[in-house]
């Protein structure tokens, strides 16, 4: 069963899954919120879950970048990016936000989900850090880096969907049925791999808590890009 709640003056729902939600259905629920939030019959939504085992293909994907086409189910989705993992242990994030009164500025919106993924990691010593050219979370490990999250976004009508997804303690092998997001010299990592046991509902609840500072009323973009 879902929990539901509402976030402060903003009236952003919080939604947690408690049963991992097949990819097909969320797509179909995150359409009817977007479709709703535009037509102003809905608050925005913030909904942590977690997928059974499966690939995603964004719009960028490339056949080639399927090293393992029958291991799971392969899914295209709307969202940009290349090929991604989502399954158990993997804390996704879909994000639902009216733009259209926050910033008209996608690029803007994507920094702002890098920055709230960087600063809830940050809450468990680990030090996310943005790449040039590569959309996502990474973290240095020696001489080598390793993505820990995914970011993949679709605005339609200035309300965003799909969002980001956080490696808690994910089966990494999963990650080698494709080349995630296309970047074949870098790994894939989580806090487990890190050393650090953390738990859903402990990352959920530091999501919550780092979210206002980054996502607030109105946000100065041109100030974050300086």
């Amino acid at each position: 069963m879902d929990s539901e709640t509402k976030a402060g003056s903003e009236k952003i729902e919080w939604r947690v899954s408690a049963t991992a939600i097949p990819y097909p259905e969320a797509i179909e629920q995150m359409e009817q919120r977007v479709a709703a939030i535009r037509a102003g019959t809905a608050p925005e939504l913030i909904w942590l879950l977690q997928h059974p085992p499966l690939y995603t293909a964004g719009t960028s994907a490339r056949d080639e970048e399927l090293l393992e086409p029958g291991r799971f189910p392969v899914y295209r989705a709307g969202r940009g990016g290349r090929y991604t993992y989502h399954g158990p242990g993997q804390r996704v994030v879909y994000v639902m936000l009216d733009l259209a009164w926050r910033s008209e500025d996608v690029r803007c919106y994507v920094h702002h989900l890098e920055e709230w993924g960087i600063r809830t990691l940050a809450r468990f010593g680990v030090a996310g850090e943005r790449r040039e050219g590569r959309v996502g979370i990474w973290v240095r490990s020696g001489d080598h880096e390793a993505k820990i999250a995914a970011i993949g976004v679709r605005v339609r009508r200035w309300v965003t969907y799909h969002g980001m997804a956080i490696n808690i303690d994910p089966d990494l092998d999963h990650f080698r049925g494709i080349v995630p997001c296309g970047i074949a010299e870098h790994g894939v990592t989580s806090l487990a791999a890190l050393g650090i046991r953390a738990t859903m509902a402990e990352v959920d609840a530091v999501l919550r808590e780092t979210f206002d500072a980054v996502f607030d009323q109105r946000p100065n973009c041109a100030a974050d890009r300086e």
